[in-house]
């Protein structure tokens, strides 16, 4: 049966950064995973996203249920996306039976820094810069972000390197799932 992890944090976290090396490590593993980056797909769904909570609510229910659709073709698969609302993870909690959630904790001043500077080639520039302006909706700012009740491991991204971030994902993912996990 395939998995479906969840990674969750503010925005410039190092979820990206540490989903993508978390993945290559469970590939060398023979544990095949996709990772759903929604900075991408954003750009389908939303290609000129206003970040409201009714947009938020169709982008974040539209990977949930992408997720889902994937586990159940044997696919396991990564979710790579702030949903600054549990209610948005728990939605794939609900869709997907093996299901759970990796938080990359990072202090909003480090996120806002590591913004600034980031070169991803989806994630959309100056998301901080914008919560100054008039209706600016930015998590850990404008609206709350709101932490993982109980998730499978929490990483400290400024205190930990991402490879070593990666191998702890890594190994907190292979615990926790054990022998139902889909190596593909």
């Amino acid at each position: 049966m395939a998995f479906a992890v969840w990674f969750t944090g503010l925005p410039g976290s190092g979820k990206t950064v540490i989903a993508s090396r978390t993945a290559a490590i469970l590939i060398n593993e023979g544990i095949d995973v996709k990772i759903l980056q929604l900075d991408e797909i954003r750009k389908v769904l939303t290609p000129n996203p206003k970040y409201t909570d009714e947009e938020r609510d169709i982008v974040y229910a539209s990977l949930a249920y992408m997720a889902k659709l994937l586990t159940e073709c044997d696919v396991n698969v990564f979710i790579d996306a702030t949903a600054n609302k549990r209610k948005y993870r728990d939605a794939a909690r609900n869709l997907i039976p093996l299901f759970g959630e990796i938080y990359i904790r990072c202090p909003l001043e480090v996120c806002m820094e590591r913004e600034a500077h980031r070169k991803a080639i989806f994630s959309p520039k100056g998301i901080y810069e914008k919560s100054a302006r008039a209706g600016a909706n930015v998590p850990g700012i404008n609206v709350a972000y709101e932490e993982p009740i109980d998730p499978i491991v929490i990483i400290d991204s400024d205190k930990t390197k991402p490879d070593t971030s990666a191998n702890i994902a890594a190994d907190a993912i292979i615990n926790f799932f054990g022998d139902r996990m889909n190596g593909n």
